[in-house]
């Protein structure tokens, strides 16, 4: 509950304490003394209802900063309140979407992995197979017979021709024995060529 100020009339204490002292010097003894010590409290009493309502100002005056300030701050705290709430949110979609990629790429790293063993398994079993034709090209070269260059020509265009037809039906192994043996048959056409007419 607030207090009410009343100020007072100008000059109507200074008036009052001037006529006590007035009537204190035509008033002698005890009264005369009442007087005076009349207006002494009433000087000093304006002066403390002076002081207080200066100080009563003043502070209406830093409460009114103060509702402001606050006010203020309420402002600021309601905003960063959204702002935090609407970063936190931004920051959830963003952890929400590198999860969903990283579950993504490690889902397709699995799979290039398990295409690169498998590709690596299959590497090794045709290396296995080349060294075997090899080893098998190796030994039929060994025992070479001589052979006319049209029987040679002839072979070269049907192994040509088995290759092509292992290649449709997918048969890795048969067409790569296939082309090893074409490859064998241009290398002694090739060699026959380098020798020369006997």
């Amino acid at each position: 509950m607030s207090a009410t100020i009343v100020p007072l009339p100008p000059n109507s204490s200074s008036e009052t304490i001037a006529f006590l002292r007035r009537m204190a010097s035509m008033v002698s003894g005890r009264n005369g003394e009442m007087l005076l010590r009349a207006a002494a409290l009433i000087e000093s009493l304006s002066q403390r209802a002076m002081t207080a309502e200066r100080l009563y100002h003043q502070q209406q005056e830093e409460n009114k900063r103060h509702v402001e300030l606050r006010e203020a701050a309420e402002l600021a705290s309601d905003a960063m309140v959204s702002q935090i709430e609407t970063l936190r949110a931004q920051l959830a979609d963003v952890i929400a979407a590198a999860a969903a990629e990283r579950a993504a790429f490690d889902a397709e790293r699995g799979k290039l992995l398990g295409l690169m063993q498998d590709a690596e398994s299959h590497i090794g079993k045709l290396t296995t197979e080349l060294d075997t034709l090899r080893a098998s090209v190796d030994n039929f070269n060994e025992t070479v017979i001589s052979v006319p260059i049209e029987v040679l020509r002839l072979a070269r265009a049907q192994f040509d021709y088995l290759s092509n037809g292992f290649a449709g039906s997918g048969d890795v192994i048969s067409q790569t024995m296939s082309e090893i043996g074409g490859f064998a048959i241009d290398h002694a056409l090739t060699a026959k060529k380098s020798a020369g007419p006997a």
